[in-house]
């Protein structure tokens, strides 16, 4: 999705209802909607399934994703010649079982989408608000933070302040989280310069409610929807930033399992295993589709098509 596209479902929600739909409450409509929605309930079950073996990595994990066995390195999958099905995805080339570090990839890779999208919302939501009810001075600040933030890709400056601060779980989080706000902010923001225009945020003045109680109280309620399509989405970017700083040798740091370091560190065999490289990507490839999946849909299913 551009972000032409991301700011153009800002206004959806002024659209007249679909004709299946009328007499229904949003939350009806958006329910009975993602009954006969594909997409969301595919990607839907695919992240449960995902988030199932995260949670219960533990328990589902056949053996220690840190135990080494040099005198098992580099055992193919169970069904190719010389694999063991106590090793059903084979070993590394520090002989772990590679099932296992999958499993636990799982948890390290949502755990830092879903906290690194949650900073980025946090800070451009509120941003966005800000500029889009106070404007002002206020207003010009904030495109003026967006402009510097664009000029700078933001992939070199993850790399350069993980660099700088050293490398771990809760440094990739942040830093992640605090370069990603921008789509928040561009969505809240158009969102917001038009819901203040709306008779409801008048009334809520006229009762004497101030500034910031009908920015928290009126304004932000009216966006959720907005804000829970583009926190989808960054999810999924987060996940393969991570996985790339892992790559680069700048993220997760070993021997933690993260699905871009074991694709780093199989890279070297990859022509003679290539399974090394090939399930965790896939493994990433499935994880990352699942949630736009989910993003599609919600974003189907809690917005009124324009053509209706």
């Amino acid at each position: 999705m551009t972000l032409k596209e991301t700011v153009d479902q800002t206004d959806l929600a002024a659209a007249p209802p679909q004709q299946e739909t009328l007499g229904l409450t949003p939350g009806q409509a958006a329910l009975k909607r993602a009954r006969h929605h594909l997409g969301l309930q595919l990607g839907l079950g695919m992240l449960l399934v995902m988030g199932v073996f995260a949670l219960l990595a533990p328990w589902l994990a056949p053996h220690d994703p840190y135990l080494q066995n040099l005198s098992l390195r580099l055992l193919p999958p169970a069904w190719v010649d010389g694999g063991q099905w106590h090793y059903v995805l084979g070993t590394d080339h520090l002989g772990r079982d590679y099932l296992s570090r999958i499993i636990y990839g799982a948890r390290i890779s949502m755990m830092i989408g879903l906290g690194a999208a949650t900073i980025g919302a946090l800070i451009g939501v509120t941003l966005g608000i800000i500029a889009g009810y106070f404007g002002g001075w206020l207003d010009q600040a904030v495109n003026f933070l967006v402009t510097c933030q664009l000029a700078v890709p933001s992939l070199l400056l993850i790399m350069a302040l993980v660099f700088v601060i050293g490398q771990s779980i809760t440094v990739v989080i942040f830093v992640i989280g605090a370069t990603h706000w921008v789509f928040y902010l561009v969505v809240t923001r158009a969102a917001t310069l038009r819901i203040r225009e709306l008779d409801f945020v008048a009334a809520a003045g006229a009762m004497g409610a101030s500034k910031w109680q009908i920015a928290v109280k009126e304004i932000l309620p009216n966006l959720v929807n907005q804000i829970m399509v583009i926190f989808t989405l960054e999810v999924a970017v987060a996940i393969l930033n991570e996985a790339t700083l892992s790559f680069l040798g700048l993220g997760v740091p070993s021997p933690i399992p993260s699905w871009g370091l074991m694709i780093a560190e199989g890279k070297t065999a990859m022509f003679f295993q290539p399974w090394l490289v090939i399930l965790p990507g896939v493994a990433l490839f499935v994880l990352v589709i699942a949630i736009n999946l989910l993003g599609d849909g919600v974003r189907d299913v809690t917005v009124t098509n324009r053509r209706s």
